[in-house]
C-alpha cells in the first residue's frame, strides 16, 4: 500500500508515480532534494560575468533560484521530469537533414522544439495529471508545477536526480535519450527518497563547442547567453548587434546546431505524443514568404506555438537577419546564375522593402534596410575575437 498522510511508504509512492509518468508521456521520473547550495556559486559568477545578457529576471530572483524552500515555502523534494520531443517521424538520419537546412539560405530554419505545440501547455497540463494521480493515492499535498517559468535551476535538479549529466553544451545529456527532451518538476511538500545522479560521459569531445557559429559557448559547461541565437531569437527583445547579425545564418527561431553534431542523440527517442509533430509549414518555408506575413497572419500561424510569444516584431526582425545573411552569400558567391536564383534573390529583396518603412517599428525598419543593404556591401562574417555583445 502507498498510504495516506503519515503512513505513506515513500518508496512505492516513487515506484508508482514512475508508472503514471510513462502513462503520461514522460521518457523518466526522478527525484532531487532540496539543498542545491553548492551550485549557488556557479550562479552568481555567471550573472556576475552578465552572460544572462537582457534577461534582468535571472538577476532579480538571485539565489532563489537555488533555493526551492525558498521559493516554495514547505517543500521538502522536488519531481523532476522529462519528455522526448523529437518529433514521431524524424528519419533515422534526421541529425543530417537538419544540418543541411542551414546550406539554404533561402529558408527559415526553426529549432527542432518549437515546430509543434507550445512545451509549456503539454508539459504542464501533464504535471498537473501526474500530480492530481498522486493526490488520489496519498491525499491533499502542498506542490506547485513548474516548466521552463520559473527561477528553478532546472539543469541542476535533473542532473542531480539521475536524468543526465551536465553536457559541456550545459545541457542535459541521458545516455538512452540525448538531449532532445523538455524537463518540468514538481515541488512537493511530500518527503520522497532523492535518485541517484549519474556520471557524465563526454570524455574529450568537444564537438559541440566547435559547432555553435557564435562562439557562446566559451569554455566547457559555461555558455554566453549573449552570443547564444537562441537568445538572440527569442529573449533579446532589442536590436541584434551588427557584428552577430552574419553569424546566425538563416536560423529564425533558436537554435540546434549543439546538439545536432553531438554524438549522444544518435539515441534521441522519438517521442509517443502528436502534440510535438511538426506543424504543416513548419519547415522548409521561404523567407520571403513568412516575411509577407501581417501580424494577424503571424498570430494565426503562431497560435498554440512557443514562437507566439516573441511577437510580429521581433519575428519581422529574424527574419530580416536572416534575408540579409542569404543575399550577402549570394552576393559574395557571385549572385545566383541561374533564373531560379535570381527569382530567389529578387523575391526576397521584394518582401524587405516594405519593412524599411514600417510604420511603427524603428526595430523592423533598420533590421530591414540592414538586410537589403547586403546586396552591395557584403559582410564575412568576422573572427570571434571581433564579436561583440551587446
Amino acid at each position: 500500500m502507498i498510504g495516506t498522510g503519515t503512513q505513506i511508504n515513500p518508496s512505492k509512492l516513487l515506484a508508482q508515480a514512475r508508472i503514471w509518468a510513462r502513462e503520461l508521456g514522460f521518457a523518466q521520473l526522478g527525484v532531487a532534494g532540496v539543498d542545491l547550495s553548492s551550485a549557488e556559486a556557479g550562479l552568481l559568477a555567471w550573472l556576475s560575468n552578465g552572460f544572462h545578457g537582457s534577461m534582468d529576471y535571472m538577476a532579480a530572483h538571485g539565489l532563489k533560484r537555488a533555493r526551492p524552500a525558498e521559493l516554495v515555502p514547505g517543500t521538502v523534494s522536488v519531481i523532476t521530469a522529462r519528455m522526448d520531443y523529437l518529433p514521431r517521424g524524424a528519419p533515422a538520419n534526421w541529425q543530417v537533414l537538419e544540418l543541411a537546412r542551414l546550406d539554404r539560405p533561402h529558408e527559415a530554419v526553426v529549432s527542432i522544439y518549437a515546430r509543434g505545440r507550445d512545451y509549456h501547455k503539454v508539459l504542464r497540463a501533464r504535471l498537473q495529471q501526474l500530480q492530481t494521480r498522486i493526490a488520489s493515492a496519498v491525499g491533499p499535498f502542498g506542490h506547485r508545477v513548474f516548466t521552463d517559468s520559473a527561477p528553478v535551476l532546472e539543469a541542476e535538479l535533473a542532473s542531480r536526480s539521475g536524468q543526465g549529466w551536465r553536457g559541456k553544451h550545459t545541457l542535459i545529456l541521458n545516455r538512452e535519450g540525448g538531449s532532445m527532451f523538455f524537463l518540468g518538476e514538481i515541488y512537493m511538500d511530500l518527503a520522497l527518497p532523492p535518485t541517484e545522479p549519474v556520471a557524465p560521459h563526454c570524455g574529450n569531445c568537444t564537438a559541440c563547442i566547435r559547432a555553435c557559429p557564435m562562439r557562446a559557448i566559451v569554455a566547457p559547461h559555461r555558455l554566453d547567453a549573449r552570443r547564444c541565437i537562441s537568445y538572440l531569437t527569442i529573449e533579446h527583445d532589442g536590436p541584434i548587434d551588427e557584428t552577430l547579425r552574419p553569424l546566425m545564418g538563416n536560423r529564425i527561431y533558436g537554435c540546434d546546431d549543439c546538439q545536432l553534431v553531438c554524438p549522444w542523440n544518435k539515441y534521441a527517442r522519438r517521442t509517443p505524443l502528436p502534440d510535438f509533430d511538426a506543424r504543416a509549414g513548419a519547415t522548409g518555408q521561404m523567407l520571403a514568404d513568412l516575411l509577407q506575413w501581417s501580424e494577424a497572419e503571424f498570430l494565426r500561424h503562431t497560435e498554440g506555438s512557443p514562437i507566439r510569444r516573441i511577437g510580429h516584431e521581433r519575428w519581422l526582425r529574424n527574419l530580416a537577419v536572416a534575408a540579409g545573411n542569404a543575399l550577402a552569400q549570394w552576393r559574395a558567391a557571385g549572385a545566383p546564375q541561374a533564373s531560379a536564383g535570381n527569382n530567389l534573390r529578387a523575391s526576397l529583396c521584394a518582401a524587405l522593402h516594405p519593412h524599411t518603412l514600417h510604420p511603427t517599428s524603428h526595430l523592423v525598419r533598420e533590421h530591414a534596410r540592414w538586410a537589403l543593404a547586403q546586396t552591395a556591401a557584403p559582410k564575412p562574417p568576422p573572427p570571434a575575437s571581433a564579436i561583440r555583445c551587446p
